[in-house]
């Protein structure tokens, strides 16, 4: 072999023999969001796999995560184990829902339900946030989604990234890039999303509204409440029983006061070690082979259109609570309804703080903030009931 032939056969094996301009595309797009996660601090913690792993997927050349697997039906995972690539076996934790699921116990883990209970018409205010969803679902099969493909989108409206993983692989499998993108996306940009709904829909008047201490709730109704709610939404929605499952064991941990060590875990170790392999598979998905479509924007827009009306949503029910209870809610916390704790609960904070100085929201806006996880996995349950 002479030296023409071996410099021949060294560039026939590299990826720029066969690159496609739809690759350099989506490396720019990886490149835009991994400016969004170190630059601008966007979801840094799971954008910046999900950055990665769209690099990796998108490679030319480079072979380390199948697609074709994933969306032609049943899924073989013995065979995928057997002869997947890496990010494929990654994958499995996403398809099979272990990630979702677990990203939920350390979320559980995280989580103080006290602000709720303490004030349960804050019930009110998270279901009244996921009026986005079921807006958008209806908007979505208009525009010629199928139910499925409609569902899974509709759930970014409850900007909770492990429940819109969580249905879309169910449902959807085939949208899960631009669903995933999408929902952390959204989430990382409450503090710009929010605020001018916020100010459109309530008077400066409500926004300067003091609301009064709650009550201390007690540690026997914290222990309780975990139980008592996987029992209850469990037997009525069995299918969001893994995901809230997990999500109240993981609270359950936290409260008992005896299980210290494991509620650490699940708070840390295990949450990091699971958000490292879910944002990376995750960002896999997004392969320029069904990436680059007309509907990837059409999900981004309604996206957006199903996130501003989960805000609008959980506001107007706030001015509604408002009148009842004569001006002693602060329409301002039903923003926090969506389940992005506690970003959405720090933005209703901000608000009020700017419309009067003396005002502290936060506690009573975690209130809806936490109700909004419960309510978007709830929401998750009923559309899987209904399209799975």
């Amino acid at each position: 072999m002479n030296i023409q032939e071996i410099f021949s056969n060294l560039w026939e094996s590299t990826g720029l023999v066969s690159i496609d301009w739809r690759q350099i595309v989506m490396l720019v797009i990886a490149g835009v969001l991994f400016f969004l996660a170190i630059a601008k601090k966007f979801e840094p913690l799971l954008l910046v796999g999900i950055a990665f792993g769209m690099l990796l997927t998108n490679l030319p050349g480079v072979t380390l995560f199948t697609p074709d697997i994933w969306i032609s039906g049943k899924v073989d995972y013995l065979a995928v184990l057997q002869s997947g690539r890496l990010l494929d076996i990654l994958y499995i934790g996403v398809k099979t829902g272990v990630f979702p699921c677990l990203i939920f116990m350390g979320v559980g883990a995280m989580t103080d339900f006290g602000p709720m209970l303490a004030n349960p018409k804050s019930l009110i205010l998270g279901a009244a946030a996921q009026l986005g969803v079921f807006v958008a679902l209806i908007v979505a099969i208009a525009l010629g989604f199928s139910g499925n493909q409609a569902a899974a989108i509709a759930i970014i409206g409850g900007a909770d990234g492990p429940t819109a993983i969580f249905i879309t692989k169910e449902l959807a499998p085939e949208l899960l890039g631009p669903i995933a993108i999408a929902a952390y996306s959204y989430m990382a940009l409450i503090p710009m999303i929010q605020p001018p709904i916020m100010k459109l829909l309530t008077t400066q008047k409500e926004r300067t509204i003091k609301m009064e201490q709650s009550r201390n709730v007690s540690k026997v109704e914290k222990i309780l409440f975990p139980i008592i709610v996987t029992v209850i939404v469990a037997v009525i929605l069995p299918s969001v029983a893994p995901l809230l499952g997990c999500l109240m064991f993981g609270n359950l941990l936290k409260e008992t006061g005896v299980t210290g060590r494991l509620s650490d875990t699940a708070q840390n170790a295990l949450m990091n070690i699971i958000t490292l392999f879910l944002g990376i598979s995750v960002g896999a998905t997004a392969h320029y082979s069904n990436f680059l479509q007309v509907k990837t924007l059409e999900i981004i827009v309604l996206g957006l259109f199903a996130f501003a009306v989960a805000t609008a949503g959980g506001v107007l029910f706030g001015k509604l609570l408002c009148k009842i209870t004569k001006g002693k809610v602060n329409p301002l916390i039903g923003s926090a309804g969506v389940s992005a704790v506690p970003m959405a609960a720090r933005v209703s904070h901000i608000e009020g703080k700017k419309a009067n100085p003396d005002n502290y929201l936060l506690m009573h806006a975690m209130g809806p903030n936490v109700s909004g996880v419960i309510g978007s996995a709830i929401a998750a349950g009923f559309l899987l009931a209904i399209f799975g």
